[in-house]
């Protein structure tokens, strides 16, 4: 039985791996689309810690998320495991698992796409991309501040979801 529960943490862990670099990678990608032509690649190189700060917050955001998901998804393992991993409720179980935490990256990257462009509404003065094209710090951590309490309040979102359906 020991080396069956090894068995099965492995496995959660190399699923919590590949979803984690995927979401990561999804995450850079939308990052691209938002910040209005900002090459992220080339100003962390030029050493830009204003666009650091932001994709530093995205990867936080993504990653807060992406845990609640991954949580969820050793639960409906779990939950599969109990009820026979190749029964119908067993896979049920496993699918409905892994929906939630795919809908968690998505709303997670929609969450923070939603939330820069409303800040960027509501702060008519500024231009919060051209001032990290500049470097201007005090923006991106103002930026990075609503991408990481938008994750938070996403991150309940998600557990809650894994609650009612798991």
């Amino acid at each position: 039985m020991l080396l069956a529960n090894a068995l099965v943490g492995l496995v959660q862990l190399l699923i919590a791996i590949v979803f984690a670099v995927v979401a990561l990678y999804i995450g850079f990608a939308v990052l691209g689309k938002i910040t209005k032509d900002i090459d992220e690649e080339k100003e962390l190189a030029k050493g830009n810690v204003a666009v650091g700060i932001i994709v530093a917050s995205v990867f936080v955001a993504i990653a807060l998320v992406v845990q609640s998901g991954v949580s969820g998804l050793s639960v409906g393992i779990n939950k599969a495991l109990s009820l026979g991993i190749f029964s119908t409720d067993g896979i049920l179980a496993i699918v409905v698992a892994v929906v939630q935490l795919l809908l968690g990256i998505v709303l997670a990257v929609a969450a923070i796409y939603l939330a820069l462009n409303i800040l960027d509404r509501l702060t008519k003065g500024v231009e919060e991309f051209e001032e990290l094209r500049k470097g201007n710090i005090a923006v991106a951590l103002e930026m990075a501040g609503v991408i990481i309490a938008v994750a938070v309040i996403i991150q309940s979102g998600v557990i809650g979801i894994t609650a009612s359906i798991i």
